[in-house]
């Protein structure tokens, strides 16, 4: 069985019709992020399915969510919505144990729109990890040019049942530094280990216990492909199971590499 750790299926409907989606979803076990309540309603009329691995529910703001509605109108409604209506829903689904984990949430200062937010970022990212800590929830971390923040909140990550860092953008070194402080860490890792270097170092030298395997669907599309879904899932383990067999680390062999994600997935997300 392969594990996605991080995917939008409400988005990947504009790519696949509902019947087609749910036909590759079976057999896959993943936990869908939403950011608002239509996506996150949706995930949840796939989850009580019944499906054969369960779909877990993640929900949060995420961090370029700022920088979009900056762009709208200024007599836009959607202005406050995200403390007038996505963190009061965000706590509200934490307290009725709807939630599998928080996430996606964290900091993108990839370029100069995304960093005209990062007070808000910070304000919207303390407010996230509260309610994770608050109801012990595991956190989905997106993180793009801002690891200096990640390690500036390690006293209270470590506090957290599991952090799973989407789309793993660190080194080796600052995995290893993150453990070494406490936080029990997953590093998650999709097509960029097909093409990134830093990726693909971090992919066969971290140990296998904090390995995790994503598809970001649609958003992480292999080569020559226009949007990534979990059809994409064998060749990523495939390729992980590549380097890490280049490495000589252990854990190199699709079938060790499959069952100890498995184990891992689970262990990321311990409410299920």
């Amino acid at each position: 069985m392969f594990c996605d750790s991080h995917c939008h299926p409400f988005d990947l409907l504009e790519h696949l019709g509902e019947d087609e989606l749910e036909s590759c979803l079976k057999g896959t076990a993943c936990a869908a992020s939403s950011w608002n309540r239509q996506q996150f309603e949706y995930h949840e009329s796939l989850a009580k399915k019944a499906l054969d691995p369960p779909l877990l529910l993640c929900f949060a703001v995420h961090p370029q969510l700022p920088a979009y509605l900056m762009r709208k109108d200024e007599n836009s409604n959607e202005k406050n919505s995200i403390k007038e209506v996505l963190l009061p829903l965000l706590e509200s689904l934490a307290r009725e144990k709807r939630l599998d984990a928080v996430g996606e949430t964290g900091f993108d200062l990839f370029n100069q729109e995304y960093r005209q937010t990062e007070k808000i970022q910070d304000e919207i990212f303390a407010c996230h990890l509260d309610i994770a800590l608050n109801y012990g929830l595991p956190m989905v971390i997106h993180a793009r040019r801002a690891m200096h923040k990640i390690f500036s909140h390690a006293k209270k990550l470590n506090k957290l049942p599991a952090v799973i860092f989407h789309s793993w953008p660190g080194s080796v070194g600052e995995a290893e530094s993150l453990l070494r402080r406490g936080v029990n860490a997953f590093f998650s890792f999709g097509s960029a280990i097909i093409k990134r270097k830093e990726s693909q170092r971090s992919c066969a030298f971290l140990p296998a216990e904090t390995l995790l395997f994503e598809t970001d669907a649609p958003y992480m599309p292999l080569k020559g492909k226009a949007f990534s879904s979990w059809a994409d899932l064998p060749f990523i383990y495939k390729a992980a199971t590549e380097l890490r067999e280049e490495a000589g680390s252990p854990v190199n062999s699709l079938e060790e590499l499959e069952t100890r994600c498995k184990a891992n997935f689970l262990m990321a997300f311990p409410g299920q």
